[in-house]
């Protein structure tokens, strides 16, 4: 089994290292830590690889008239 830190991780999707480090902590990406290091199976970047870019939108409040 081949394994990825998370900066080749973070090139592979295209986003920053932090970025990915949240997607592990959320349970978005399975990772395991071995002392400092988040270590990743390269098989697991499919899961979020088809994600939408950017933040949620916040739902609308229904106008009052």
């Amino acid at each position: 089994m081949k394994i990825i830190s998370t900066a080749e991780a973070a090139r592979r999707l295209n986003v920053s290292p932090s970025r990915v480090r949240a997607m592990i902590k959320a349970k978005r990406l399975k990772a395991m830590k071995v002392g400092h290091e988040w270590l990743i199976d390269p098989t697991s970047l499919d899961a979020v690889k088809d994600r939408k870019v950017g933040r949620p939108r916040k739902a609308r409040k229904a106008s009052k008239r």
